[in-house]
């Protein structure tokens, strides 16, 4: 059956938006028809290579969508069930997920080099990270098929699949964000937006986001910031003056770039926590030196999709959002179709908007 999708045909090259053939379910698979999907920025360094997959690929790994049908042996959902797609799901059997660090699977990537579909020519497609979400429907592995939480609308329940999941994690599991303490967010896009609302669920007593974009203060402020600061050579400073001279508990950089990884690390207080959520690439060297990080005593910490297990904090993160406590509209500050991919990436460079979400 064809379908319409977005192929990354190489690295580097630009988007393809085509019909691709899309078989039936197989063992163990799950046929979803997407209702939306996120577009990220992870999406973005699958583009230009600074995260490799192999290619030509269906991207998109953000999104929902209702079960159209299922291989042999699925069992957990049917056919016109909700679900939330996983990108990461983890395989209950390697070392990190004995331990109970199932972000961190070995395994957890291991779909991206299966064949999930065929171009109109017969070129063999791979599903990006795993689940091939820019595609009007998708089949993908049982275990990237999650069920959707009741009473959430699908459009809205995309954005759970990574910004949410990954911005709440950092704060809660990650960082560990205690009532009364100070936060900074670095980069207010969908993951920083999500950030921000999970430091005001956390009781956070100030509320600092850090973005290039004086443009972004009304979205941060919305999201629960208390104060607003345009990224600067001095942002370390005036992060500071906000705090009584001392810096924040803890910093989250959503960013992914050495500056600002940097300037994270300088915002935070004396035997403060900096969490790097950001995916930044090879090139990006952050220094430090020996006296400093005795001098500091701060702990700086990578995180992997927000260090959550899915099927842990999906009911939590939906009972925040049927308390009203979690906005994940408000996360969307464009609707666009699968052909407004490339421009959503554009605005992505230029450091606009939160999350752009591709409505089916």
């Amino acid at each position: 059956m064809a379908v319409r999708a977005a192929v990354l045909p190489a690295v580097g090259a630009p988007l393809e938006i085509t019909d691709i053939d899309l078989p039936d379910p197989g063992p163990g698979q799950v046929r979803v028809r997407l209702a939306a999907a996120g577009v990220c920025h992870s999406d973005l360094s699958l583009t230009n290579g600074t995260m490799r997959v192999p290619v030509p690929a269906v991207l998109g790994h953000e999104g929902a969508g209702t079960v159209v049908a299922v291989g042999e042996g699925v069992t957990h959902v049917a056919p016109g069930d909700g679900v939330v797609l996983n990108w990461a799901p983890s395989c209950g059997a390697c070392h990190a997920c004995t331990l109970g660090e199932v972000w961190l699977c070995a395994n957890a990537l291991g779909g991206v080099a299966d064949v999930y579909a065929r171009t109109a020519d017969g070129t063999d497609l791979h599903p990006g990270l795993n689940v091939a979400a820019f595609a009007e429907e998708t089949v993908v592995r049982a275990a990237c098929a999650l069920p959707a939480p009741a009473g959430i609308p699908l459009t809205d329940a995309a954005l759970l699949g990574c910004a949410v999941l990954t911005g709440y994690g950092a704060v809660r599991h990650s960082a560990q964000v205690r009532e009364g303490e100070t936060v900074a967010v670095f980069g207010v896009g969908g993951v920083g937006l999500a950030a921000l609302q999970a430091a005001r669920i956390a009781g956070a007593s100030k509320i600092i986001a850090v973005d290039v974009s004086p443009a972004k203060e009304e979205l941060a402020r919305a999201a629960g910031a208390t104060d607003y600061v345009v990224a600067s050579e001095d942002t370390p400073r005036a992060v500071r003056a906000l705090t009584a001279k001392q810096g924040v508990d803890v910093a989250v950089e959503c960013v992914g770039r050495a500056v600002t990884i940097r300037a994270a690390w300088e915002s935070t207080r004396r035997g403060g926590r900096t969490t790097v959520v950001g995916i930044g690439g090879k090139d990006q060297q952050v220094t430090f030196n020996a006296l400093e990080i005795f001098h500091w005593g701060r702990t700086l910490s990578g995180c992997v999709y927000g260090n959550t297990d899915p099927a842990r904090d999906l009911p939590v993160l939906a009972e925040h959002v049927r308390e009203g406590r979690l906005d994940l509209s408000s996360l969307v500050t464009e609707r666009i179709t699968l052909d407004g991919i490339p421009a959503a990436f554009d605005n992505m460079l230029a450091g606009k908007g939160g999350r752009a979400l591709v409505v089916f």
